[in-house]
C-alpha cells in the first residue's frame, strides 16, 4: 500500500505519482480530526470529499495540508463524479493554493482559530471593505472558528482565510485559539439555575437591553453581529460567568461600533451603555 506523511510529500506531488500510472483507487487523507478522500479512475481525479465540501474545493482544501498522513487504497471507487477538470489544471491550482497558504499560515496557523474584533490603533472614521469582507465581518463573533465561518457564509475555507488575512493585516481582527468546550456534566445544573436565579435573570435582561441599545445606535445593518455577540454573552452567563459576560458583550459591541461606524459612533454607544448600566444598577439597589 502506498502511504506516507504529507509533511514529507505534499498532496499535488502524491497524486501526480499515482495518476501517471493510470491507477484506480482512493486516497485517504487525515490531519488531526479532519479526514478526506480523493477518488481516481484510471489515474483521473473524479471525486473528492472533505466534511461537507465536495469536488474541486475539497481537493484544494486538502492540498493546503502540510502535515498529516495519506494512504492509497487500490480499486476503491465512488459512484459520485463531482470533478470534471483534467488533472493538470486541478493540480496546478492545488499547487498554487499550497504556495499561497504558506504565506497565509504566517498569520493563520489553523482553520480552527477563532477570529475576534480588534479596535484598529490610530485609525479614525469608517473602514472601507468590499461586500464579501463585510459578509465575513458579520460572521465574526469571537466564538465561531474560521472553518465554521466558511460553512455559514457559503464560501470556501481558503477564501475566508484570504479575506481574514487582509483584515488581520489591517488590524481589524485578531485570532485566538478555540475555547475549550464546557463539560456535559456541568451544563444541566448551570442551565437549570439560570432559569430560576433572580440575579442571572436580571443580568440576562441587562444583556437584552444592551443589544437593543446597540441596534438603535448602529442601525439594522449591524444587527447580525450584535445578535451573535448577544447569544455568546447569554451562553457565558448561563455558564456562571456573571458580570464577565456583561463586560465581554460591552467590549465586543464597542469594537464593532468602531469598525462599522467609526470612533464617533463608538463614543456615542459607550455613553449610552453608561446610561443603561447606571439605570440598571439603581434598579438593583
Amino acid at each position: 500500500m502506498f502511504q506516507g506523511s504529507l509533511k514529507e510529500l505534499h498532496l499535488p506531488d502524491v497524486i501526480q505519482l499515482v495518476s501517471v500510472s493510470s491507477k484506480t483507487g482512493a486516497f485517504h487523507l487525515q490531519k488531526d480530526n479532519d479526514e478526506g478522500i480523493i477518488f481516481l479512475e484510471q489515474g483521473k481525479i473524479v471525486h473528492a470529499v472533505l466534511g461537507s465540501t465536495e469536488g474541486d474545493e475539497a481537493v484544494y482544501a486538502m492540498a493546503t495540508w502540510t502535515e498529516g498522513t495519506f494512504r492509497f487504497v487500490p480499486d476503491e471507487m465512488s459512484t459520485r463524479h463531482t470533478i470534471t477538470k483534467n488533472n493538470t489544471n486541478l493540480l496546478m491550482e492545488a499547487a498554487r493554493r499550497l504556495d499561497e497558504w504558506k504565506v497565509l499560515s504566517k498569520k493563520i496557523p489553523s482553520l480552527d482559530m477563532v477570529p475576534r474584533f480588534e479596535v484598529p490603533q490610530g485609525k479614525q472614521g469608517k473602514i472601507n471593505l468590499n461586500t464579501q469582507e463585510w459578509l465575513i465581518m458579520s460572521k465574526v463573533n469571537g466564538v465561531s472558528s474560521i472553518a465554521e465561518i466558511a460553512v455559514s457564509s457559503g464560501l470556501s475555507p481558503f477564501d475566508v482565510a484570504k479575506m481574514l488575512y487582509g483584515l488581520i493585516t489591517m488590524g481589524l481582527v485578531k485570532l485566538e485559539p478555540p475555547k475549550q468546550k464546557a463539560t456535559p456534566s456541568s451544563i444541566p445544573s448551570q442551565s437549570a439555575s439560570a432559569e430560576t436565579d433572580p440575579v442571572i435573570k436580571g443580568l440576562k435582561a441587562l444583556l437584552e437591553k444592551l443589544a437593543d441599545t446597540t441596534v438603535e445606535t448602529l442601525g439594522d445593518s449591524a444587527a447580525l453581529g450584535i445578535k451573535r455577540t448577544h447569544e455568546q454573552a447569554v451562553k457565558d452567563l448561563k455558564e456562571g460567568k456573571g458580570a464577565e459576560a456583561v463586560q465581554f458583550m460591552c467590549q465586543e459591541l464597542l469594537k464593532q461600533a468602531n469598525i462599522l461606524k467609526g470612533a464617533d459612533a463608538q463614543k456615542l454607544l459607550a455613553d449610552r451603555f453608561r446610561e443603561v448600566l447606571t439605570s440598571w444598577n439603581s434598579e438593583q439597589g
